[in-house]
């Protein structure tokens, strides 16, 4: 595993995006090799069962639904069966039901005696209805056709998660279906760490451990954030039952997933999240087998809690800093803002980068924390714009569909990472779209805030010793 570790991190992100454009064309050229065909999704009485045109499952690997319910079923549903890396291991990976097919996802779930589900999208995302509701209001009961479902319990592990034990009743028999919802996942993106997408496999392995039915995956679409989990889930496999080979390839699994359901993880990101995500889980298994993980790697040394940065540090790196174009940084002390009665369950996660700011401010030059201090303090030089990291970014806003006509519905997934709608839901102004929030860049078009100066605001310095300073409410650019 150590030297599976060391390939993973030494991989050049060139390199990455050159292999992904390997796994792309391969796809095409096994679709052609295999004869996979679409045939099925695509007649005109499913066509509307399909939550996106060009998201269709290969007739080889779909579902086939056998129980009826009415007259009006069909054996259709877009979802394909994917081969886990055990026997007994196996996926179901699905679109997120339309208002539609909801009847249909129970028929599947109760057919196929479905233990556990795991949901990696929100109903609303982008502004666009990405899942329909198929479970009840906690401590409520809703009908889909003939199936009854009861939601008993809902917790909340963590920001990241929402877990609800759910039990589901048709014709007087009941069972009992674990859903487990991922929140931090943006469509067509990746999660801002990879720990909380590992923190999610390992509570579904431990319901899903004595269950031999398939494990449900779906987001919106059903390819991206799924191919992504099975990918993980199938490579977790693999290392704990020591079956890794020296031809171990996550390129090989992808194209593998590809086979069974069209456009399995989707983007380049997401493929490269695959990377990070596996290096991480290697070192937990590492360290949870009680072996010294950074004996041989010590640049791969990190540490398991965030790096808090105090003020006293704060201060002195900002003291290193060489005068530039900045005459001076007035720092106005704030009072900290008073806790936010935020409810368990939270549609909009807080940035993560602000938990490491310290509470409050103080003046750049006031080491020992004393109360007074000169207003004018240790002078630094602006910043400059960063480019974002490579991992997703916690803001789900920031995306938006190109070349975007009025009336149209989303475009195709191709260059420009949408779907092709089969049609867009109006959405209600009570709709909770969690997407509606301000980004965490700071916006330069208010110069400060009310009632002061603020925090970092920078004043050009003055062409002689008669001359005032510029106005104070402008910002230096």
């Amino acid at each position: 595993m150590e030297l599976l570790l060391s390939s993973l991190s030494d991989l050049d992100p060139d390199a990455l995006e050159l292999e992904y454009s390997t796994v792309r064309s391969q796809s095409l050229l096994l679709k052609r090799d295999l004869g996979l065909t679409t045939d099925i999704g695509a007649l005109k009485e499913n066509i509307k069962r399909n939550r996106y045109k060009d998201i269709l499952p290969y007739d080889q690997t779909r579902v086939v639904l056998t129980l009826l319910t009415s007259d009006f079923d069909t054996d259709y549903i877009n979802a394909s069966f994917l081969e886990g890396a055990t026997e007994n291991k196996r996926y179901i990976a699905s679109q997120a039901p339309l208002s539609s097919t909801v009847t249909d996802l129970w028929r599947m779930i109760w057919q196929y005696d479905v233990k556990v589900i795991v949901m990696a999208c929100r109903e609303v995302e982008m502004g666009k209805k990405k899942c329909e509701c198929y479970w009840a209001q906690l401590h409520q009961s809703t009908t889909f056709g003939p199936f009854t479902v009861n939601n008993q319990e809902e917790t909340h592990p963590n920001e990241d998660m929402v877990v609800r034990a759910l039990t589901v009743t048709y014709q007087q028999l009941s069972r009992s279906v674990t859903q487990y919802q991922f929140l931090s996942w943006p469509d067509h993106d990746i999660p801002y760490e990879a720990s909380g997408v590992l923190d999610l496999l390992e509570r579904v392995r431990e319901s899903h451990r004595t269950h031999t039915s398939p494990l449900l995956i779906h987001c919106s679409a059903g390819c991206g954030r799924t191919g992504v989990i099975c990918a993980l889930d199938y490579i977790y496999d693999l290392l704990v039952t020591k079956r890794i080979t020296t031809d171990f390839s996550i390129m090989k699994i992808v194209l593998e997933l590809r086979r069974q359901r069209p456009s399995a993880v989707q983007t380049k990101d997401q493929y490269r999240f695959i990377f990070s995500a596996v290096a991480s889980l290697i070192q937990r298994l590492l360290r949870s087998s009680g072996r010294q993980l950074y004996s041989n790697l010590p640049q791969l040394k990190t540490q398991d809690k965030e790096t808090t940065v105090t003020p006293a540090s704060f201060n002195k790196r900002l003291l290193r800093l060489s005068m530039n174009d900045t005459y001076a940084v007035v720092n106005k002390p704030k009072h900290p803002h008073p806790p936010s009665s935020k409810p368990a369950h939270s549609d909009v996660a807080p940035p993560r980068a602000s938990r490491t700011l310290p509470p409050s401010h103080h003046y750049d030059n006031d080491l020992a924390g004393a109360a007074a201090a000169p207003v004018y303090s240790c002078v630094r030089p602006r910043a400059k714009p960063q480019s974002p990291p490579l991992s997703a970014t916690p803001i789900y806003d920031t995306a938006t569909p190109a070349n975007r006509k009025p009336g149209e519905g989303q475009l195709s997934l191709r260059s420009n990472g949408d779907y092709q709608s089969v049609a867009d839901e109006k959405l209600s102004p009570t709709n909770d779209d969690y997407e509606d929030f301000s980004t965490s860049v700071t916006d330069t078009s208010s110069i400060c805030p009310p009632g002061g100066i603020g925090f970092n605001c920078r004043i050009q310095k003055p062409k002689g010793p008669r001359d005032p300073p510029a106005e104070w409410s402008r910002l230096e650019r």
